[in-house]
């Protein structure tokens, strides 16, 4: 029986102020002011008030956060199926690499000689990424996915820029399966979103592609494998008839992880790529990130009279190898290009992450990742078949890359527990619940993924507890509605947990101060 840890722990904030201090700078060592000199920290910054920062001893501080970890749930505890996050293992050997203290402690500003092994490492994983892609050139500089997506997009626009038609080329077009800051990307960028619908085949409808796109579209934006977890039958169709236009096709590199090996966007005809290190390649994310978000391109022409390629216009530095000089350095942004999206080069530990995951299984490791992730999906397809109360929309019959969407949605209509309800009956059963509600036009929608991380005893118990929900939602609704009670937080009002005068900490030690209860 799964019981989750529970502590009345209070936030740090809360604690009462014991008086201890974790580090003094009233006196420093004889060796020290010899260095440094007399601190002498400038009046125009220091406080007027101490800060708000509970004076607790360090073992003090060490139990809080042991104890709010054992309340909370990650991927050392068990399978983190969610659909389309990837939330595969993060190998150690990885961790002790990305945060050893030679890389942790760099500094941006410092000379470019002095930093040669790890910008020969990005250089490497440039290339690596490029050819993974079939792409030509790669930006490691956005710092996540969907800044990757912003990158990609932004590169759209100054293609058409280049071009001299950015009036025309105004519509980017999505699927309506699509992840949700796809068209996001695509408004921050200054394009007006159109959406084509999804076919029962799973695929893109093509007759009502061919119906919006013309002059004025700029790109279309796909993921491939689908959020469905399918791949898209007719890309070479869908390819021909974008490129007709002189639009980009952009490939959002969330599902990356069921084709690995297999097959590359640069093949299929995308221009423009940008892969979710934090995902496929194993780097953490949540709250384990921060993540990185890569823009790969084919090199084509732009304006052959000034010899203006693809790779001229991505944002950022790129890492270039210096024949004459014998060192790798850092090629700034150059006229024609989108310039910085963030500051410096981009979120370096995620990078180094990847770089030992891709080095460590090399090419035919990440085939074979690929190859177990699809499985595990197809294999815990059969599983729940026919279980009641749950269907498998869109492409039936069809087999899945890297995640599946299930819907219970009859499952709501006849017994009135609904996938929020079956998420919730997971979690009591000691496992993490997949995403829920996502892709919009699967109603009731549970999209699971386990990646090639997950034993298959671990995916036969997720199905068989599906099973046993299916089972209580029928004979005794009313007690799935209760769940979860075994977890260290119960059932919650939805609408006031999401308030922000409750979700906010800040808000809580607000009100406590208002009341007279900190100082």
């Amino acid at each position: 029986m799964f019981r989750q840890a529970k502590w009345n722990e209070p936030l740090i904030l809360e604690y009462p102020d014991k008086g201890f201090t974790g580090l003094s700078l009233d006196s420093y060592s004889d060796s020290t002011a010899r260095a440094v000199g007399e601190i002498r920290i400038p009046k125009g910054v220091l406080r007027d008030t101490p800060p708000n920062i509970p004076g607790l001893p360090e073992v003090e501080v060490v139990r809080h956060y042991t104890r709010l970890s054992q309340m909370s749930y990650g991927v050392d505890n068990g399978p983190v199926p969610l659909g389309s996050c990837t939330m595969k293992y993060n190998p150690r050997i990885a961790w002790w690499v990305a945060f050893d203290e030679r890389v942790a402690n760099l500094h941006p500003l410092q000379d470019e000689r002095t930093v040669q092994g790890l910008l020969e490492i990005l250089f490497e994983l440039q290339k690596w990424l490029a050819s993974i892609t079939g792409m030509d050139v790669c930006t490691l500089h956005p710092a996540a996915g969907a800044h990757g997506e912003l990158a990609g997009v932004l590169t759209i626009r100054r293609y058409h820029e280049v071009k001299g038609r950015a009036g025309l080329k105004r519509e980017i077009i999505v699927p309506d399966s699509a992840h949700g800051t796809n068209p996001a990307s695509a408004s921050m960028a200054g394009f007006v979103t159109v959406t084509v619908p999804t076919g029962e085949d799973g695929n893109i409808d093509l007759e009502a592609l061919r119906a919006v796109v013309g002059e004025r579209t700029a790109g279309l934006m796909i993921t491939n494998p689908s959020t469905l977890g399918l791949f898209e039958e007719r890309i070479g169709d869908i390819v021909k008839l974008v490129h007709e236009y002189d639009a980009l096709l952009y490939y959002d590199g969330a599902n990356l992880n069921g084709i690995l090996g297999y097959a590359r966007p640069g093949d299929m005809g995308f221009d423009i790529a940008h892969l979710n290190l934090h995902k496929t390649f194993s780097s953490p994310h949540g709250g384990g990130g921060p993540g990185a978000g890569p823009v790969c391109v084919k090199d084509r022409v732009v304006d052959e009279d000034r010899n203006i390629r693809l790779s001229d216009l991505l944002p950022g530095y790129l890492v270039v190898y210096d024949e004459e000089k014998g060192i790798y350095r850092l090629r700034h942004p150059g006229p024609h290009s989108v310039g910085l999206i963030k500051s410096f080069f981009g979120n370096v530990v995620p990078l180094v992450w990847a770089y030992v995951y891709i080095a460590s299984l090399g090419p035919q490791g990440l085939r074979r990742a690929s190859e177990h992730a699809v499985l595990a999906t197809n294999y815990f397809v059969k599983l729940v078949e026919g279980v009641r109360g749950f269907e498998v929309p869109y492409g039936k019959g069809r087999f899945r890359k890297n995640e599946v969407v299930l819907s219970a949605k009859p499952l709501a209509e006849e017994t009135g527990v609904t996938a929020m309800d079956v998420a919730k009956g997971l979690l009591d059963a000691g496992f993490y619940a997949p995403t829920v509600y996502f892709p919009l036009i699967v109603k009731e929608a549970l999209q699971v993924e386990f990646t090639e991380s997950e034993a298959i005893e671990n995916i036969e118990r997720y199905a068989e507890r599906l099973k046993e929900i299916s089972r209580v939602a029928y004979e005794n609704p009313d007690e799935a509605k209760k769940w979860p009670i075994n977890t260290s937080v119960k059932l919650i009002d939805y609408v006031k947990g999401d308030h922000p005068k409750t979700l906010a900490p800040t808000w809580r030690v607000y009100v406590r101060k208002q009341r007279g209860e900190l100082s």
